[in-house]
């Protein structure tokens, strides 16, 4: 039997929601690993101008992101949902070794499986320097903000 990660699609907005702060909590540990099993084994992604495929190539590309995307902390907040597909937008701040903040705008379009996991992913992302007083995404999101949505700017 194929593992499984639910909700499984069609997805409802209930579920569609909980699907999406599955997906920011996981990315919020910054484990490549944790991260990757989500995803089909073959899944293919688009981010900003890289091509993945597979859950190796996701798994290279994370521990990549998170050695230069510092004190990474993640936002995401539903757009649509339809069938096994669900939009999001998202926000996202880090620091680089510079020290220099920067806060992240980006959506995704997602497809799942019949076994709730990810098959296909297509991120674009928009990056703005920010100072560090300007930050307001402070870590994982805390249980009583969960289903707010993020600001636009």
């Amino acid at each position: 039997m194929p593992e499984g990660r639910p909700p499984y699609p069609p997805f409802t907005e209930e579920t569609a929601v909980q699907k999406v702060q599955a997906a920011e909590d996981a990315w919020n540990t910054r484990d490549p690993q944790r991260v990757a099993l989500a995803y089909t084994p073959d899944s293919t992604w688009r981010n900003r101008d890289a091509f993945l495929t597979g859950r190796e190539e996701i798994i290279a590309f994370l521990t990549r992101k998170w050695e230069r995307e510092l004190d990474y902390a993640l936002r995401k907040s539903l757009w649509s949902f339809h069938e096994n597909r669900i939009a999001v937008r998202f926000q996202y701040e880090c620091h680089d070794r510079d020290g220099q903040w920067w806060r992240s705008y980006g959506n995704e379009l997602w497809e799942f499986d019949e076994h709730g996991l990810m098959r296909r992913r297509e991120a674009s992302i928009n990056d703005v320097p920010i100072t560090e007083a300007d930050r307001r995404i402070h870590g994982p999101r805390p249980t009583e903000e969960h289903g707010l949505d993020i600001p636009l700017q």
